[in-house]
């Protein structure tokens, strides 16, 4: 990538932001050039819900090259409030705690470390809500 394109892009990298068809409603995460209901090319941004529920979780416990440091990680697809299905990272619980249904807010958190240039990216994930 680019680093203007990077840099462009910052802020959806940090934020839940999507995209709603103004013909339809359908709303979409990620971003799309087109809506995926209906075809029109009529979507404007839309700042999606930052709580949700689980609705299926696995535990990744033999990671892609350079993620192994952070192993085991649970991986979920959360229904957020919205509607909207999004796959993400689910942390600050161990997994044998992990169940569907569980109720989760997005976290600003650290992905990962670039190698020997030490540069630290940043993105949403999601903790449970402690209730």
């Amino acid at each position: 990538m680019s680093v203007p394109r990077y840099w462009r892009e910052t802020r959806y990298r940090y934020r839940l932001i999507g995209e709603m068809c103004t013909e339809c409603g359908a709303i979409f995460f990620p971003r799309r050039a087109v809506c995926l209901k209906c075809g029109s090319v009529e979507l404007e941004e839309y700042k999606l819900k930052e709580i949700g529920t689980v609705a299926t979780w696995t535990t990744i416990r033999n990671p892609p090259e350079g993620y192994e440091k952070y192993a085991p990680y649970i991986v979920a697809l959360v229904e957020l409030d919205d509607g909207v299905m999004v796959l993400t990272q689910v942390v600050d619980i161990e997994p044998e705690e992990m169940k569907t249904g569980m109720r989760v807010e997005a976290a600003f958190r650290k992905v990962k470390e670039d190698g020997s240039s030490g540069i630290i990216e940043y993105g949403f994930k999601f903790r449970p809500i402690i209730e």
